[in-house]
């Protein structure tokens, strides 16, 4: 297995990595990372067919090939620690989660309510106890939205290691 040690858990890396193992097995397979858009489309009531499920599903193999680079089916922790980055979050992990994001937002405006966040971030595999300080602390404005820029650049600061509203709440 290559489920990060305790320690490791603690770092953003760690977590986020943590979250992808969807069954907890030690490794973030592509089966992991796949269960997470069903679950998305799921949870937002979409059709296999629906446009947004299958732009999901393909930015999701753009984002798994660039991950799982030996093409094994799995992504151990530490190849995950060492692919992971700025440009990677840029190039390939900023398009997949903004597909995710857009299947959760139901009225297309580019936002979510408290309960489209929660439900998406407990389709990821996300701990469902801190669903509300999580959309808190990126509802900087308190309009009872969380816009998906917001959203996506808080993921960013997170993973990358710069200061993040929502990144210990989020994880």
């Amino acid at each position: 297995m290559s489920l990060p040690d305790a320690p490791a858990l603690t770092t953003p890396k760690g977590r986020v990595y943590a979250m992808l193992d969807t069954d907890g097995d030690g490794v973030a397979s592509r089966h992991d990372y796949f269960v997470r858009i069903e679950r998305a489309r799921q949870a937002t009531g979409r059709d296999h067919d629906d446009p947004l499920v299958i732009a999901a599903r393909t930015t999701g193999e753009r984002a798994w090939a660039a991950m799982d680079a030996n093409g094994d089916g799995v992504m151990t922790y530490e190849e995950y620690v060492a692919w992971v980055d700025a440009d990677k979050f840029d190039n390939v992990c900023r398009y997949a989660l903004g597909a995710l994001f857009d299947l959760a937002d139901a009225d297309q405006d580019g936002a979510l309510d408290r309960a489209q966040f929660t439900a998406l971030r407990q389709a990821l595999n996300n701990r469902a106890s801190n669903a509300d300080a999580a959309f808190d602390a990126l509802d900087a404005d308190g309009d009872g939205r969380v816009h998906r820029a917001e959203y996506l650049a808080s993921i960013r600061a997170y993973v990358t290691g710069e200061d993040s509203p929502m990144g210990d709440a989020l994880y």
